[in-house]
């Protein structure tokens, strides 16, 4: 059978508020992942440190190997999606891979004891922790990547819907995001973990569903690229069965990936670091050789010089990545032991003690709503679809001002905070930027990704503030960390989304996606660059006592004063660059 042919873009007359119906699918399905994924990250460094009594170090440790595999998996799943399985089977099996880790990471096993000065953990808890780790990893590996190339496949190349697309499907990401943490934190630390890890794989299974639902609205673009290779044998089983199973076989050596990378220690003469770190040094020397090979043998000057600057901002995105995962590793446990949680004062007073956050309702309440809504549409009831949609809207918007004013807070709970940014900001973004070109003032990339830097840095001088009044002896206000998740999405308005554009632009067409996984793999490295830096802030609390304000103070004051300088210096020396940056890119915008 020859391969199936490009399908084409969606009708018009399929269209629902302006866009294809499929991209309101793929909305939903990544809106529940991100729910799981950063439901899951909420809880997860707490979990470690106050049910597994994890030290700091192990728990900073753990939460940087996994970040780094998880972002660094997507390379493969993306290359098996584009040559064999196609979107929807890729999809499909990252969903089920997903719904079995998070429903796995609500099994808590027996919690950890002190006995006779060493900690006691039920191993067999802990071996079911870290294969539900390897499955959430493979799982996003497959997901990630083909969902949002399947909203790529859904307008045609020069359709004027496709940015306002991309952002629809962008604040998709961050509604999961946003109420994952007001849900699942706050079912995690207030009834018990593994309600809080229930809640996020009962979000996968929600997200799995719609897309299964709505595969009649994608129009074909997701299915397999030839379906003959697909059905082929390979030494008696088809090649399909052979990746099913070879993914299986990959969760296996995930899970001993993700003990050995968090647990050992390598040694180089009087240095000494984790295995995560040692992966992702002897992946990046790797690229490195690969590419200095590539711009000399195969690139005209041009295209050498526009590498070059693409590798270079590339760096500036780690950089920034390693700052920015501060807020679920170092922000975290600064919140939890020497902040306040409580943003209006309203939470605790009065009677009203609401048992369950409205967003859980709300949230439950979406995928029928937007479900019904398309099936109006469908019969050409559209004053009925939009009606729903407005329904759903209201709702979230309600719940979240509820949850967010009256709902106790918790460390896990507040890290909604940068969603929240997030989603306020991102209208602004859309609007500013075509703004400032239409008068010729649109700074270029490399200028734009230098403020991102700038500002990164700018974003821990409340938190410097905030040791000052817990080394005092008295809890910090949680404004601090409210204006601090604020300055820190301002910079990643400036920084992120321009960082992805500009592979697309400036990668040499035939290489574009090994660049763009070069990409996901600088994120993979900035998460372990994060744990090792959030260790200098490390606490050791002794058992049965508290917490040492002054001296905690003093240790999170250093982090956060040494990663301000880092922010702001590196966004300097990028802003001095920029010049030869934005020669290099050779009229690229």
């Amino acid at each position: 059978m020859p391969a199936a042919s490009p399908a084409t873009p969606s009708p018009r007359d399929d269209d629902f508020l302006g866009h294809p119906k499929g991209l309101y699918v793929c909305f939903f399905t990544e809106m529940w992942e991100r729910f799981s994924f950063y439901g899951m990250k909420a809880l997860l460094l707490l979990y470690l440190l106050k049910y597994h009594l994890f030290g700091d170090d192990a728990g900073y440790d753990l939460i940087g190997a996994y970040g780094g595999l998880v972002y660094a998996v997507p390379v493969i799943g993306g290359l098996l999606a584009d040559r064999y399985l196609g979107m929807r089977k890729a999809v499909v099996l990252g969903g089920a891979l997903l719904v079995l880790g998070h429903l796995g990471m609500a099994y808590e096993g027996h919690a950890a004891q002190m006995v006779n000065g060493k900690v006691v953990r039920d191993e067999t808890a802990m071996q079911a922790f870290y294969l539900s780790l390897a499955l959430i990893i493979a799982g996003v590996g497959f997901l990630k990547p083909n969902i949002s190339t399947i909203v790529g496949k859904l307008y045609a190349q020069d359709d004027p819907r496709r940015d306002s697309g991309f952002t629809l499907f962008y604040a998709g990401i961050n509604v999961g995001a946003l109420f994952s943490a007001l849900i699942c934190a706050f079912l995690g630390e207030t009834y018990g973990w593994k309600y809080g890890f229930g809640a996020a794989g009962i979000g996968m299974i929600a997200g799995l569903a719609m897309f299964l639902w709505g595969q009649r609205y994608l129009g074909g673009h997701a299915e397999p690229p030839d379906a003959s290779k697909l059905r082929e044998k390979v030494r008696g089983l088809s090649r399909e069965a052979w990746i099913y199973l070879g993914s299986a076989g990959g969760v296996l050596v995930l899970w001993g990936t993700i003990q050995f990378a968090s647990k050992v220690t390598l040694k180089l003469g009087d240095l000494s670091f984790t295995a995560a770190l040692a992966i992702m040094l002897a992946t990046l020397a790797v690229f490195l050789v690969w590419f200095f090979g590539f711009i000399a043998r195969q690139c005209t000057k041009p295209q050498r010089e526009q590498m070059l600057a693409l590798v270079v901002l590339i760096l500036a995105v780690l950089i920034f990545f390693t700052l920015y995962e501060q807020t679920y590793g170092s922000w975290v446990t600064f919140n939890d032991r020497l902040m306040t949680k409580d943003m209006f004062g309203l939470a605790n007073a009065a009677n009203y003690k609401p048992t369950l956050p409205w967003s859980l309702f709300s949230m439950a309440a979406s995928p029928p709503l937007m479900v019904a809504a398309l099936m109006a549409s469908d019969r050409g009831r559209d004053g009925l679809a939009k009606a729903l949609v407005a329904l759903l809207v209201l709702g979230l918007a309600v719940a979240t001002a509820h949850d967010v004013v009256l709902v106790p807070q918790t460390a896990g709970s507040l890290t909604y905070l940068g969603a929240f940014f997030i989603v306020v900001l991102a209208p602004l973004f859309s609007w500013l930027w075509p703004w400032l070109a239409r008068r010729g003032r649109n700074p270029s990339k490399p200028v734009t990704m230098s403020l991102g830097l700038i500002l990164a840095g700018l974003s821990f001088l409340p938190l410097v503030a905030a040791t000052k009044v817990s080394g005092g002896g008295e809890l910090a206000s949680v404004w601090y960390l409210v204006l601090a998740y604020f300055v820190l999405e301002v910079g990643e308005m400036c920084l992120s989304p321009i960082g992805m554009s500009a592979v697309t632009q400036l990668s040499v067409a035939r290489v574009v996606g090994l660049m763009m996984g070069a990409f996901w793999l600088s994120t993979a490295f900035s998460e372990v660059l994060a744990a090792q830096f959030a260790k200098i802030a490390s606490v050791e609390i002794p058992e049965g006592g508290a917490i040492d304000m002054a001296v905690a103070s003093v240790k999170y004051g250093e982090l956060f004063s040494m990663l301000t300088w880092l922010g702001i210096g590196s966004g300097v020396v990028f802003l001095l660059l920029s010049p030869w940056l934005k020669r290099w890119m050779h009229g690229v915008q």
